[in-house]
C-alpha cells in the first residue's frame, strides 16, 4: 500500500541556540499533526539594536497523510 506525505515549511526563531530554533519549529508542527521527518534547509541570525542574537532556521517538515 502506497503511503503519502505532505511537506511544510515552518521557520523556528531561538535567542538560545540553532537547536532550540530547530526545536522551537518541529515541536509546533507536531501541535498539529504528528511529524515524520524534519530537513533544515535554511539557517541564519539576526543582531538585534541592543547586541543581543537571535537565531532563525526554516525546517522542511514530512507529515504522513492518512
Amino acid at each position: 500500500m502506497a503511503e503519502n506525505f505532505e511537506i511544510v515549511e515552518r521557520v523556528g526563531v531561538s535567542s538560545v541556540s540553532i537547536s532550540d530554533a530547530i526545536k522551537s519549529a518541529v515541536f509546533g508542527a507536531r501541535k498539529e499533526r504528528p511529524v515524520a521527518w524534519f530537513e533544515v534547509i535554511q539557517q541564519r541570525g539576526r543582531v538585534a539594536d541592543n547586541g543581543d542574537l537571535e537565531y532563525q532556521v526554516t525546517v522542511k517538515v514530512g507529515r504522513k497523510l492518512g
